[in-house]
């Protein structure tokens, strides 16, 4: 069964209410009934496959003791789940994007990052992880709460049926010291390491070609299985989950520039090889 909506919202509603009830260790099975609905419609919901009222969202947070700003938060996700695009433009909204970057990530069979000026999250090494929480001011607790979320993410490319990563990184990402040279040097290593693998391209944009539209900022573009795609254009303090054809068609043909652009996979590695030393 496809889902009812493919779009931002509605994925993410769906991951938030199968989240919010694990974490709650209520079982499926025993919520259905406190609703008195069958669990076959639960599931459903939690799946995406179908999509709840607000009033039904409002029952099972009830029922699942959310209260206060997350309640509003997956209740207003609920009321604009039929919408194509999402905008996560609050620290309310910060969680919930997350979510939305687990559920996308774990159920895309290919992602295509764009990163002009950093390594793409999913290719980042520990250590460049806490270098960047680190000169964001980051609290420590919270910094290592992130790194392992992030640690987790990246078992989509080495789990047993791995989803296709496609990276085009620009230049200066590899040449700006994150940290410091040591933990750059692991850094292109791991690059260079996880780059043999079969699902996984790792392409450099090289600087000095001028100006071309990439240089306006990242953006990763997911890929599903009988849905179209959803394109996540991050900023500082805010995150916009696109979904509308003309959207994505506009972030496609941008890659497709990219790609006329970019190293081939083994001219890529060479630079690599040197950058490294």
């Amino acid at each position: 069964m496809k889902p009812t909506s493919s779009g931002p919202a509605a994925r993410t509603l769906a991951a938030s209410l199968r989240e919010e009830r694990e974490t709650m260790k209520v079982g499926l099975r025993a919520l259905a009934d406190e609703l008195g609905i069958l669990p076959q419609l639960l599931s459903a919901w939690e799946k995406g496959h179908r999509l709840p009222s607000v009033e039904d969202v409002s029952a099972i947070l009830a029922l699942l003791g959310i209260r206060g700003e997350k309640r509003d938060r997956i209740r207003t996700l609920a009321r604009h789940a039929r919408e194509p695009n999402w905008l996560a433009s609050s620290n309310a909204d910060i969680s919930h994007a997350l979510t939305a970057l687990l559920a996308f990530e774990s159920t895309a069979t290919k992602i295509t990052a764009w990163s002009p000026l950093l390594i793409p999250g999913l290719l980042q090494t520990p250590d460049y992880i806490r270098s960047i929480m680190e000169a964001s001011s980051v609290a420590v607790e919270e910094a290592d709460k992130r790194l392992q979320t992030r640690l987790k993410r990246q078992r989509v490319l080495t789990r047993r049926d791995p989803v296709v990563f496609r990276a085009l990184v620009g230049e200066w990402a590899l040449r700006e010291t994150v940290g410091t040279p040591e933990i750059m040097s692991d850094q292109i290593d791991h690059l260079l390491e996880i780059s043999q693998r079969t699902n996984v391209s790792v392409r450099v944009v090289p600087s000095g070609i001028g100006y071309h539209i990439g240089l306006l900022g990242p953006f990763e573009i997911y890929e599903f299985p009988g849905t179209p795609p959803i394109t996540f254009v991050e900023h500082v303090h805010s995150s916009a989950f696109l979904h509308e054809e003309t959207q994505t068609h506009a972030h496609q043909r941008v890659v497709k520039m990219l790609g006329e652009q970019a190293l081939s996979e083994a001219a890529s590695r060479e630079l690599l090889e040197e950058v490294a030393h």
